[in-house]
């Protein structure tokens, strides 16, 4: 694994980073405050490329390897989660998932839509129900004819009432994950409806929501991928995404760790920086630690899908130290900042409620270590 940036990669962190600070950092509180991102922040993902990374150009993508998507991850991370959560969700769920299990006309389609920022996509897998239990979905959908009626809920939707299209999944047979089938459901399709979901401890910009299908009709066509194959659909987006949300939980970690810093020089008590305390120092150097080791845990597994190499049990593992070492990070840095920390004035309140669910999405901590027990001793605890 090699672990310098090449100039191509540079450039596009680089760019990144320009972006952040341009058209994400500057309205970070307030979008907070408003439980709500200015929804044009959509277009412009779309036109600087972020929402095409890695989808071939042929299908209007940017291209790119995965180790530059999590660079650009990690950088909209640092500068405000529910934007990351935008890119992660329409392009590190659904996009590169049709891109891999879509026939030609669904990749025609939807791609270049979803490359560009004109449509965006959500992930319709949790249920109020069943959340680690992915297997065990109620929502239905029937064979009628040349179409399926899918009835039923999801639940924790990102994206939800911004999406045009939803990647949805539904049982079409038995019990377990053999009966489950994923299909592309435009959000527009009659007895589709979507309830924004407020009060959030953090993402609180996110377009979060709950969706209800009723009798919901949608042609074969709308299929991904085989009839009853909907499981490993998911599995294979959630595999990647996990590699997302860890680079999101970088660049949480890293805002911690500079802000930190920033405020430990400037900050005195007892007549000198609070800089100079061998325990701000300790602080402060264990979230520097944490920041370097989930880093290299992600980019260990962009490495290791840019080498067509197997990447779900590393992507389990940085999804679990990332996601846990955000919020160490983000807790010691609020214990830096002492009162100030608790107010929103300050960016370590935002970071620490953004890091916190982090440990729940995509995997909680707990599937992720049954998953990385399962890979080591041959053992299924599910």
């Amino acid at each position: 694994m090699n672990l310098e940036l090449s100039e191509e990669q540079e450039a596009v962190r680089r760019l990144a980073e320009d972006f952040v600070a341009r058209e994400v950092t500057p309205h970070a509180v307030a979008w907070d405050r408003a439980e709500e991102v200015d929804r044009g922040i959509v277009k412009k993902l779309g036109a600087v490329g972020f929402l095409g990374l890695t989808i071939p150009e042929e299908y209007g993508g940017s291209g790119g390897d995965h180790l530059s998507y999590c660079l650009v991850t990690e950088e909209l991370g640092r500068g405000d989660s529910s934007v990351r959560g935008i890119v992660s969700v329409s392009l590190g769920l659904v996009a590169k998932t049709l891109a891999a299990w879509g026939d030609e006309r669904q990749k025609r389609a939807w791609l270049p839509r979803l490359a560009s920022g004109e449509a965006l996509g959500c992930f319709g897998l949790t249920e109020p129900g069943t959340g680690s239990d992915a297997g065990n979905l109620a929502t239905r959908a029937v064979r009628d004819g040349d179409d399926y009626v899918i009835d039923g809920s999801k639940m924790f939707i990102t994206n939800g009432t911004w999406a045009d299209v939803v990647l949805l999944f539904a049982r079409t047979g038995g019990p377990g994950h053999r009966g489950v089938s994923a299909f592309l459901v435009p959000t527009d399709t009659p007895g589709l409806t979507r309830r924004p979901v407020h009060g959030k401890l953090g993402l609180r910009g996110q377009a979060t929501a709950e969706l209800v299908l009723e009798g919901v009709r949608v042609p074969a066509s709308a299929l991904l991928g085989p009839e009853g194959k909907g499981f490993s659909v998911a599995m294979s987006a959630l595999a990647k995404g996990r590699m997302s949300v860890a680079a999101g939980c970088v660049g949480i970690a890293q805002a911690a760790l500079d802000a930190a810093v920033r405020y430990a020089g400037e900050r005195e008590q007892f007549g000198k920086s609070i800089a100079s305390y061998q325990l701000v120092q300790e602080m402060i150097s264990d979230i520097a630690v944490d920041v370097d080791a989930a880093r290299l845990l992600t980019w260990r597994v962009a490495d290791l899908i840019d080498r067509g190499q197997d990447f779900a049990t590393a992507a389990s593992k940085a999804k679990l130290y990332a996601s846990e070492a955000a919020v160490r990070a983000a807790n010691n840095a609020l214990q830096v900042f002492g009162g100030y920390g608790y107010i929103d004035e300050y960016p370590v309140g935002k970071l620490l409620r953004d890091a916190r669910v982090m440990t729940l999405y995509e995997g909680t901590s707990q599937i992720q270590k049954l998953i990385i027990g399962r890979a080591l001793t041959g053992v299924s605890a599910f």
